[in-house]
């Protein structure tokens, strides 16, 4: 675990300043006293080593793990404290901040026998810090190995549709999973997130096909439905002006109306269309047109000329 192994090089410049105010002041007084000078220096010097190793701190979000003698002794920090030289170690500084971990299942098979590739991401945190340093070596390859130990034997209990479209209910079943077995090892698991699955290219070229089928069948059955229930109201409207045949004459007319009035040009009608609206042709035609009776006035037709004759 040296990721978690204490640092201590920083801050070393205050631990020698200790370490050499407290060798002077070591030095001075063994002086007056009227120790031999060399003696006095040796002391000195074993003193500022040991005042100098003895300073220690740990980050606002680091908790050290105190050795003594080879047994756990407490918790320090953050920020500065003091050890026993030579008596007291420094275990491990671990971090308790929400961390990271991307792990993945390779060429793994569903329920439905489909290879599959997922990638998740698990958060977690430490939160017993005595247990992460004293139950496990190393807490945090334990956690990935767990995690995609867990991972296979989810997608192995769920087929290729539900992995696709479960993809949070799978996460928090992995979390349960994970929370259960890594608690003794005093870590906390905030979430687990599916972030990818991955299937082969062929399949996903058959399935790609398979929904083209199913759109296009669903939007053939649509249109079919909707020509259905076209012919059931044509039939409806046939009867009802199978009753009332005046009604197909109005409807006639204003379907004749709508033509010339939108389109502005002329429109010749057969003669069976206008004797079907019951009106002479010429009339019919210029009541169409907007017409009055008034507006035509009558011709008298005389005979031809003999030159016209000719």
């Amino acid at each position: 675990m040296t990721s978690h192994s204490p640092n201590d090089t920083r801050y070393t410049a205050l631990a020698f300043v200790a370490g050499i105010a407290t060798g002077g002041a070591v030095f001075v007084v063994l002086s007056l006293i009227g120790l031999d000078q060399r003696m006095a220096a040796g002391a000195s010097l074993a003193a500022a080593l040991a005042v100098g190793s003895s300073i220690k701190y740990a980050d606002q979000w680091e908790r050290a793990v105190i050795l003594r003698l080879g047994r756990f002794h407490g918790l320090r920090g953050p920020g500065f404290y003091l050890v026993i030289p030579i008596v007291d170690r420094v275990g491990y500084n671990i971090d308790q901040r929400i961390r990271t971990s991307a792990f993945n299942a390779e060429s793994c098979l569903t329920r439905d026998t489909v290879p599959v590739n997922v990638d998740a991401i698990a958060f977690w945190i430490v939160g017993d810090v005595a247990k992460a340093a004293l139950a496990v070596q190393d807490f945090e390859h334990s956690v990935i190995v767990a995690a995609q130990t867990a991972l296979r034997d989810a997608i192995g209990k769920h087929d290729l549709a539900e992995l696709i479209q479960t993809r949070h209910e799978m996460g928090e079943g992995l979390k349960k999973a994970l929370a259960t077995k890594m608690q003794q090892w005093g870590v906390e698991v905030q979430s687990v997130e599916i972030r990818d699955v991955i299937i082969p290219q062929a399949l996903e070229d058959a399935m790609s096909r398979e929904a083209q089928a199913e759109r296009e069948r669903k939007s053939r059955i649509i249109l079919g439905t909707a020509e259905t229930e076209i012919a059931s109201k044509f039939v409806e409207a046939a009867e009802k002006y199978r009753e009332h045949p005046m009604a197909m004459n109005l409807r006639a007319m204003n379907m004749l109306y709508e033509s010339i009035a939108k389109r502005g040009s002329l429109m010749v009608v057969p003669s069976g269309l206008a004797d079907s609206l019951n009106v002479p042709g010429f009339m019919g035609m210029a009541s169409v047109a907007g017409l009055r009776p008034g507006d035509v006035a009558p011709r008298a037709v005389s005979p031809p000329s003999p030159d016209e004759r000719e």
